[in-house]
């Protein structure tokens, strides 16, 4: 099919590329702190609603099974209809779905507006990443996405510590319900500054059954997809179980820290996350033909420490502790290289579709960990949460082992098979292998 004759109306890189951007980050620094605002409040939750470990998992598990379920159908309307109506829709959604949640008054409910969270949160990441593959230049692509997950885990900071103030202070629907009112003054800012594209005759697909299929599959039967699924998946799933549920109640019951101490590990690991996605993006930049390989790294390295604390005889002393939620904090930046493979291995007008099935990785790996941990807690220790021990903990908390394991054979696998479609293109294993993230015949029309 012949794509549209596409003409730069707008500078990329360039100061409309930055505001853009930042109003973008500014949205999804917001839908991360409603993403993970269960973090702190697992243990006030399981008391408000008289709820068990598996059911206060449901909670998060549901949010991110609705999250990994819409990647892609979100992808497909994103290339349909671009990032300015999603993220408005989205932080509508957001907002909605947790000032719902903020007056729940019962179980059921409280499920129905996490659901009504994970929609709305499923529009945004991917809309924000499409603005930053448009709107700058190649070699700036993926510092900015590290950047943006760096400075979007602010969300978590200010989930973890604050939040915790907060529903010490102002009580359970304050605390949550204040923060929703924020989504209508960045939906102003939405409306105002964010452009879709810098171009004109973007190639726009129909959303047809027929020709959505067709392409879904050739999106899928890319191996590039699938290796940063897998890059996704292994990486980010670590981070995502200790930040958003289980962390806290295994630092604070297992561990036996205070709640202080156990809300500054989490912002401790949100800032080594924030300083870890720059040295990774700049990394990958330089290297594009090792990028899968230092996810590997990285992986290896959490395993190993996390190996460390669990077989630890009694719990850990808080500097090894210090150490666990700085290396786990580095999964998420290299999960984000997933994203820069997408970039390598589609055409611009399959973005949206391609990053919506990396972004289904990491979360489809969290959602199963977390339900795994909760059903093997309520094993070991079914009069509830009070009960919870540092065995028990250790035990539920192996189950990652698992999942590292089969993420780091896939990532190895599709690399291979990635390496071997690339080379069946003139001209563009030498590129990568130069430091080109944009491969003739592959990403790149021919010149």
């Amino acid at each position: 099919m012949t794509r549209p004759l596409q003409r730069q109306i707008h500078d990329i890189g360039r100061r409309r590329a930055w505001v853009i951007w930042l109003v973008a980050l500014a949205v999804y620094t917001v839908a991360v702190f409603h993403r993970t605002s269960l973090g702190v409040a697992g243990i006030v939750a399981a008391e408000r609603f008289q709820i068990t470990a598996s059911q206060l998992a449901t909670f998060t598990v549901l949010q991110l099974v609705v999250y990994a379920g819409m990647q892609i159908p979100v992808g497909v309307l994103l290339d349909r209809f671009g990032s300015r109506r999603l993220l408005l829709i989205g932080l509508a959604l957001i907002s909605a779905g947790q000032l719902w949640f903020a007056f729940a008054g019962t179980y059921g409910v409280g499920l129905a507006a996490r659901v009504l969270l994970g929609i709305g949160d499923a529009m945004i990441f991917t809309s924000m990443l499409r603005l930053v593959a448009l709107w700058f230049r190649v070699k700036q692509a993926p510092v900015i996405t590290q950047l943006s997950g760096m400075v979007g885990q602010l969300g978590a900071v200010a989930a973890a510590t604050p939040l915790a103030a907060a529903l010490s202070n102002y009580g359970w629907e304050r605390a949550f319900g204040i923060p929703a009112a924020v989504g209508a003054l960045l939906s102003i800012a939405l409306f105002l500054f964010v452009k879709d594209s810098p171009y004109t005759g973007m190639a726009v697909e129909k959303i047809k059954v027929r020709a959505l299929a067709r392409t879904l599959g050739e999106v899928w039967g890319n191996p590039g997809t699938r290796l940063g699924m897998w890059i996704h998946f292994t990486g980010q799933f670590g981070a995502t179980v200790f930040t958003m549920l289980w962390g806290y109640p295994f630092l604070v019951s297992g561990q036996g820290l205070s709640p202080t101490a156990a809300g500054s590990l989490l912002i401790t690991l949100t800032v080594a996350s924030m300083f870890a996605g720059p040295i990774i993006g700049h990394l990958t930049g330089r290297l594009p033909y090792r990028r899968s390989q230092i996810v590997l790294v990285i992986v290896t390295v959490i395993a190993s420490t996390w190996a460390v604390v669990l077989l630890w005889p009694g719990p850990a002393p808080m500097p090894l502790l210090v150490l666990l939620v700085c290396v786990t904090g580095c999964g998420g930046p290299g999960s984000m290289v997933g994203f820069d493979l997408a970039r390598s291995f589609h055409p611009s007008d399959r973005l949206g579709r391609a990053t919506g099935v990396i972004n289904i990785g990491g979360f489809f790996a969290s959602l199963v960990t977390m339900a795994a941990i909760g059903i093997i807690l309520d094993q070991r220790a079914p009069a509830g949460p009070e009960t919870y021990t540092l065995t028990d903990f250790k035990v539920a908390m192996s189950v990652q082992f698992l999942l590292w394991g089969v993420g780091a054979f896939q990532i190895w696998r599709y690399r291979h098979k990635g390496l071997e479609f690339v080379g069946e293109h003139p001209g563009a294993l030498d590129a990568l292998r130069a430091g080109d993230t944009l491969l003739p015949g592959i990403s790149r029309d021919p010149d």
